[in-house]
């Protein structure tokens, strides 16, 4: 038997579906659309091996609409469109009924790929459902995520793995051949990171590479598992507790001014095939919080990592990667930027919403301007230095100050030249 064990036990119902009953329960939101017939264009947000291709599979089946599937990977503009074509051609004998389009890891999509779907998405020639790995907001076009639901799906718990395992064992025709207990899961949780399919298919290979016959008995130990699974390969899992241990070690690394170590945490995430987008976006988040005003080219550096990686791919993005890690890990480093915005957000938090000084609001009406809009302000270009004291905080919050400026030589000078100028008005 050649399908893989996962495929074989793949739901064809809600009723069979485990989890996500924030979605697919009584009060569920993708329950009471199928109960109404009216299915809207959606995505499918979460990590992978949840069932994100199966519940659109279901929801096809159960709506009873034709379906059609496309991957990312390996479909270009004109893959789109021929799908888009025959969807139309087919929409006809339906009656009302639109074929539904699922894209798998929609997020690999081009701006180009997503711009083609609009026009059969806006008209309801389809009605699409992707799936996506990563955050939809950075990752599809603004137009195409305005038309779509978007569904957030939970990691399985732990329970909700175990209920997969029982029912391979119960339910498979092939592993029902034998008399397996399953004496323990845990090395089989660990290894498939959350990853059902992941969890399955190594089921499976634990079982037949045991070189059973039919009706022997076989338990299931983590030491079994281990022994059988377990490869002399990189272990890394890009769902489960690994991913965010190690990227957690890496941004540690950089922010610790320790390149060697941020290099070796890198290659760890790139043998383990982690997706190039993920470090990327990591590394101009840190560019901002760690270094900031220290070092204002680490954040110009990081971006545009982030922009070529997208472009090259690996494996040659590992380079432009290793390149970005270097320069920051060893760039002066300042939180300034960071602290100052909490404690902002703190003050507002506790304040409410102060007033703004009339002298600074803005006063585009004769009234506003009769009100006192914009009423003394002295504009900074007119002065000696480009520079006059005036008050922009709202009276209430008067002298006080957010930005404290690192102790890093950059920052230093920002600090002399910001008391030469508010010598009066701020303690720096």
């Amino acid at each position: 038997m050649n399908t893989p064990l996962a495929e074989r036990l793949r739901p064809r119902t809600l009723g069979e579906y485990v989890s996500q009953q924030h979605l697919i329960g009584p009060e569920g939101a993708l329950r009471s659309q199928l109960e109404t017939g009216i299915i809207p264009s959606m995505i499918f947000w979460g990590p992978p091996g949840i069932g994100k291709t199966t519940l659109a599979q279901i929801i096809a089946a159960q709506s009873d609409r034709p379906f059609y599937t496309l991957s990312a990977v390996d479909s270009g503009v004109a893959a789109v469109r021929e799908v888009i074509k025959k969807a139309k051609e087919s929409d006809s004998l339906f009656s009302t009924k639109n074929p539904i389009l699922f894209i798998d890891e929609i997020h690999r999509f081009s701006k180009s790929q997503q711009d083609s779907l609009l026009g059969a998405v806006e008209k309801g020639w389809v009605t699409l459902i992707g799936a996506t790995t990563e955050n939809p907001s950075f990752e599809v076009i603004p137009a195409l995520l305005s038309r779509c639901q978007i569904y957030v799906l939970k990691a399985f718990q732990k329970n909700d793995l175990e209920v997969l395992l029982q029912r391979a064992l119960a339910e498979d025709t092939l592993l029902k051949k034998y008399t397996i207990t399953l004496k323990e899961t845990e090395a089989l949780i660990r290894l498939s990171g959350g990853d059902a399919r992941k969890l399955l298919n190594i089921l499976e290979l634990v079982v037949l590479s045991e070189g059973l016959a039919e009706g022997d008995s076989f338990v299931i130990t983590n030491q079994k598992v281990m022994q059988k699974a377990q490869k002399n390969t990189v272990l890394y899992d890009k769902t489960g507790e690994q991913h965010y241990d190690i990227i957690s070690a890496y941004i540690k690394a950089i922010r610790g001014s320790d390149p060697n170590a941020a290099v070796y945490w890198l290659a760890r995430m790139v043998e383990g095939g982690e997706d190039v987008a993920f470090i990327a976006r990591r590394l101009v988040i840190l560019a901002s919080e760690d270094i900031g005003m220290a070092n204002p080219t680490a954040l110009v550096m990081a971006n545009n990592t982030f922009q070529a990686v997208k472009t090259i791919g690996f494996p040659e993005a590992r380079i432009i990667l290793s390149q970005c890690t270097i320069y920051l890990a060893t760039s002066a480093k300042s939180n300034a930027s960071y602290k100052a915005i909490n404690e902002a957000q703190r003050v507002v938090r506790e304040t409410g919403d102060l007033s703004v000084p009339l002298s600074i609001r803005n006063a585009p009406t004769k009234l506003m301007k009769e009100l006192g809009y914009g009423k003394d302000y002295a504009y900074a270009h007119n002065y000696e230095g480009n520079f006059v004291p005036h008050e922009f905080l709202p009276e209430e919050l008067s002298g006080t100050k957010f930005y404290e400026p690192g102790k890093n030589p950059r920052e230093e000078k920002l600090r002399d030249y910001l008391r030469t100028l508010w010598k009066d008005s701020y303690t720096y």
